[in-house]
């Protein structure tokens, strides 16, 4: 079993809403399914029954969501590499709407995504 660090988690109902604004980052649909989508990592904090930190999602919608929590389609590390790409995606989406949005980037600024 390894041990890992105490998780100082994020919890932020802005950051979560801001995930539902920009498309799926990983299929590209803008079809009002799409939502924070949290790490199933345990070094992002999952735990048996805890998510992630809220910083540690990726905006997918149901469908890109449901084939990445339920991994019949894809291998394990398939869906961590979709995962890590749609997450990575999802931050540069957020950061470049900040620049417009100084409600967005006050929320990425609290949560430590911007400084």
């Amino acid at each position: 079993m390894t041990a890992f660090p105490k998780t100082a988690y994020v919890r932020s109902k802005a950051l979560m809403t801001a995930y539902r604004t920009i498309p799926c980052q990983n299929c590209g649909a803008d079809d009002g399914t799409v939502c924070g989508a949290h790490s199933n990592a345990s070094e992002h904090g999952k735990g048996r029954s805890i998510k992630a930190s809220d910083d540690k999602c990726a905006s997918l919608c149901h469908r890109c969501h449901t084939a990445l929590d339920q991994g019949s389609e894809m291998s394990r590390e398939e869906r961590v590499r979709m995962w890590t790409e749609a997450h990575e995606k999802t931050m540069r989406a957020l950061i470049e709407r900040s620049h417009e949005d100084w409600r967005l980037r006050e929320t990425l600024r609290k949560v430590g995504i911007v400084k």
